[in-house]
């Protein structure tokens, strides 16, 4: 069993532990709420995008070729190269943030064989894949703590490149986003556009009168100019989400490890109390058989002097 100095030192180990869990906590709150500022700011531009692109792709006329609007039919699914872009952070103590990204991220790609490639934002993401000897197409080198719209048009254009030079078919976004209080992560396809097929399909049949919609110089070019911009807007809500979610995850981590801490400590004083009361009890008891010794001494010695 642990002395009373080891109990006391353990006491105060434990609640520095707490004043530092304690300000992570505080510091993950004041920017989980400039995200969620940023996450508001940005949906009506991206669901503005994402409406016009509809629009646009009702009034297509029939044989209109786009890049964005292909599926790779004449390759087998089996066969078609695939992109993951994967949002993780940079740092731990965020609860199983990481590991629920990192975790659905490695389902999808073990089932695609080879015909995959990673394009990573954020340090444990790199480490995690470089660690196991996975190759990382493009790692994006820098911080995942602060997303910018200028980040999200970098990303984008690598991204595209990729897709326009048909390196890759398919590109999937893998991140984690806020429901309510609770964090989830996320795999869903970015490109070749898939909702417009379900656009096509719910179009109004021949005969019905629709807006008078022109499309200058072409269709075709509309969509080049409109698509990227909704690429942009998704990868900078993916990041935007990402970073919510992750300070979200580090409040609760942090208050978890609060909770522990106040009970760790509540437990190791009384083992405290327990060790001191029964240091004390062992002290009287010491003094007390001192003093019945002492009263032995003296009265064996009074019973000498008389005799």
């Amino acid at each position: 069993m642990a002395n009373i100095k080891e109990i006391r030192d353990r006491i105060e180990s434990v609640g520095d532990t707490m004043k530092i869990t304690n300000a992570m906590y505080l510091i993950s709150s004041t920017k989980l709420r400039k995200a969620r500022k940023m996450l508001t700011d940005t949906e009506p531009f991206f669901f503005s995008t994402k409406a016009m692109i509809e629009r646009v792709v009702s009034h297509l006329p029939e044989g209109t070729k786009n890049i964005f609007l292909e599926t790779r039919k004449d390759i087998p699914e089996s066969e078609r190269k695939r992109g993951y872009i994967i949002f993780t952070d940079d740092k731990g103590l965020a609860g199983a943030y990481n590991h629920n990204v990192l975790k659905l991220a490695e389902e999808h790609i073990h089932g695609d064989g080879d015909k995959w490639k990673l394009f990573v934002i954020g340090e444990l993401g790199r480490f995690h894949f470089t660690s196991r000897n996975m190759d990382i197409e493009e790692s994006f080198m820098f911080t995942s703590q602060n997303p910018t719209l200028h980040r999200a048009r970098k990303i984008a254009a690598e991204i595209l490149e990729y897709y326009y030079d048909r390196k890759i078919d398919e590109f999937y976004v893998i991140y984690t986003t806020m429901k309510g209080a609770t964090c989830e992560a996320r795999f869903e396809k970015l490109l070749p556009l898939d909702f417009i097929e379900e656009i096509r399909k719910d179009a109004p049949p021949p005969g019905i009168m629709l807006e008078e919609f022109l499309m200058e110089p072409s269709p075709s070019a509309i969509l080049d100019n409109i698509v990227p911009n909704y690429v942009t807007g998704f990868i900078y809500g993916a990041l935007v989400e990402a970073f919510c979610s992750v300070q979200s995850s580090r409040m609760q981590a942090m208050d978890n490890a609060n909770k522990n801490a106040e009970k760790m400590i509540s437990e190791l004083k009384k083992s405290y109390n327990r060790q001191r009361q029964a240091q004390i009890t062992q002290e009287i008891t010491e003094v007390v058989s001192g003093a019945k010794a002492l009263k032995r001494s003296r009265e064996a010695k009074a019973k000498k002097v008389r005799g």
